[in-house]
């Protein structure tokens, strides 16, 4: 990074919303976080598997009936 990038006015602006790491607020470059430490420390939850994206479909939670399923899957063929 030169000094250049830190000194670019439209990069370090605030977003107005707070980073998702620590609550400082997020800057444009860095969005939606307040720094490069912050998008590391996130990054590095996802490749420990400290954050986890589940199955949107679970069998015990299906909130559709078999009925309407036999409908959706006609129409998407």
């Amino acid at each position: 990074m030169t000094d250049k990038d830190l000194t670019d006015d439209k990069k370090l602006a605030k977003t107005g919303r707070a980073c998702v790491m620590c609550k400082k607020p997020a800057i444009v470059k860095f969005r939606p976080f307040c720094s490069i430490r912050c998008a590391d420390l996130d990054l590095g939850k996802w490749l420990n598997g400290s954050y986890v994206v589940r199955d949107p479909v679970d069998n015990d939670e299906n909130e559709f009936s078999s009925d309407q399923l036999k409908v959706h899957d006609a129409l998407e063929h």
